[in-house]
């Protein structure tokens, strides 16, 4: 057995597999130490056979190459191993199609762990905080500093997510693995360090956010098990609002009650015909032509744009909405999706896809290999039409959209798609396929890639995840789950 010596990266891993892989080497034959994993058991030989390369070449999928980069980043010692031996089945075994069988024990076990460093990146993203440690006194840019402690090897694969979100801070993100800096212009990483070196104390920028998290708790809308797989107990030690947590929560059903007795905003009875209870109605303002701001859409900016829309009443979805819900997004994202319009959380929240659906796509979208927020996400109509209950009841119920308010509408959606000009777009249900590729357009019969769309280099067409949500049979709603996965994964 032989030993290979290799950085605990994947370009350095991806170097040595591929001399070995011209070699023909078995994947019994090698033990690969990144300086981590414990000696073999058996006496091993650093040096190499001598023998002659053969004329061999290597090629490997790219759907390989990118789900090994993903597995690189895990924790687990025999990663490497596992990823030469997909290698070596690929181009030796000539098992060209082995990636497409979930079944097999390497494929499952390879995707277990990328799914695991994905969600660690994600969580990586939502619970770093970071505290003010002061201003520089020679730019006089402020500087922050946080601590995280990561499941797996994901610093420097995450980190230039926060380089893009904190461009105008001056900051480091300290972890026990791997530190990252990052000073307006250069991003570089250091060895990790204990919490107790990291020294990082708290600011008054803390006192603040636990002030405005415990007022927009709402605590008719607590899910406790919801809360606690989205945001395990075991990063709480390191979250500034978490001593508030268990106060909130046992507090919750009472003020609750609170909250029904004396009628704020719960019973949705209204002001007027037209406008929610606690919505201040609309004050006049100039009225906004989507069509004319799409023509002169170049000129302006997307955040001139968003504040255009607050006031477009071109349509008489307005009327009854509490609110626009522009999208959201990096303005330079790769990929955006478009649904349909907004729910009856995303009215109240002003945000796209936070409802049930919106969960449902977050799931998907880092089964599918994506971070959503590395996506532009958004909708075609951008206020909530909806109906009342006919059976009674105070629930706001969906109502589709017609031609008319579509068209009216879509003017918005072109100029985000103008302003953002992604490299691949999906489009989620029928009111988004249609009204961009066409009303002739059927996604039951045409989801998946869409030839010669001229809307980006890569369209994809698929359902809307609320229509997931009604699918009653267990099985039928798994295997459309899968089939929706599949689709998003087109653009990844």
């Amino acid at each position: 057995m032989q030993t290979v010596h290799i950085s605990r990266n994947f370009d350095s891993w991806r170097d040595a597999a591929r001399e070995h892989l011209r070699l023909g080497t078995d994947p019994a034959d090698l033990f690969w130490d990144d300086g981590t994993a414990s000696a073999s058991l058996f006496e091993i030989s650093g040096e190499k056979p001598d023998v002659p390369p053969p004329e061999r070449e290597i090629r490997l999928p790219k759907s390989f190459i990118d789900l090994a980069r993903w597995v690189a980043c895990h924790s687990d010692p025999d990663r490497w191993s596992l990823l030469y031996r997909l290698a070596w089945r690929l181009a030796i075994g000539n098992e060209r199609q082995l990636l497409n069988l979930e079944t097999d024990d390497d494929v499952r076990r390879a995707q277990i762990l990328a799914k695991a460093v994905r969600r660690d990146r994600h969580k990586m993203t939502a619970f770093v905080r970071f505290r003010k440690t002061g201003i520089d006194s020679k730019t006089g840019r402020e500087q922050f500093v946080a601590w995280f402690e990561p499941n797996h090897f994901i610093v420097e694969l995450t980190a230039p997510f926060f380089q893009k979100r904190f461009a105008s801070m001056d900051w480091s993100i300290l972890t026990p693995d791997r530190c990252a800096h990052w000073n307006g212009k250069n991003l570089w990483f250091t060895d990790g360090i204990s919490k107790s070196e990291a020294g990082v104390d708290e600011d008054q920028l803390e006192d603040f956010w636990r002030t405005y998290y415990a007022n927009i708790f709402n605590p008719a809308r607590l899910k406790l098990k919801a809360m606690q797989a989205e945001m395990p107990v075991k990063y709480w030690k390191n979250l500034p609002e978490a001593p508030l947590i268990c106060e909130l929560t046992r507090e919750a059903a009472l003020r609750t009650t609170d909250m029904i007795d004396t009628g704020v905003n719960h019973e949705r009875t209204h002001v007027s015909e037209k406008i929610p209870k606690g919505v201040p109605q609309f004050t006049a303002v100039p009225q906004v032509d989507p069509a004319a701001v799409f023509s002169r859409c170049e000129a302006l900016d997307i955040r001139e744009i968003r504040d255009l829309a607050e006031n477009c009443r071109a349509c008489g979805i307005c009327e009854n909405a509490t609110q626009t819900v522009f999208g959201e997004g990096p303005e330079d994202a790769r990929i955006m999706l478009i649904g349909e319009q907004p729910g009856d959380g995303e009215d109240i929240a002003g945000r796209p896809f936070v409802g049930p659906a919106g969960r449902l796509l977050d799931e998907a979208l880092e089964d599918a290999g994506l971070n959503r927020d590395e996506l532009y996400i958004t909708n075609t109509v951008k206020h909530f039409k909806w109906k009342s209950n006919l059976r009674g009841g105070k629930r706001r119920i969906h109502d589709k959209a017609n031609r008319g308010e579509i068209e009216k509408c879509k003017p918005w959606v072109l100029a985000e798609i103008s302003k953002v000009r992604p490299e691949k777009i999906i489009l989620l249900g029928a009111t988004a396929a249609q009204a961009l590729l066409g009303y002739g357009f059927r996604v039951s019969r045409q989801r998946g890639l869409v030839p010669a769309a001229d809307i980006a280099e890569t369209v994809i067409a698929t359902v809307h995840p609320s229509s997931l949500l009604r699918i009653r049979d267990p099985e039928l709603k798994q295997a459309d789950i899968v089939r929706f996965v599949e689709d998003i994964r087109l653009a990844a």
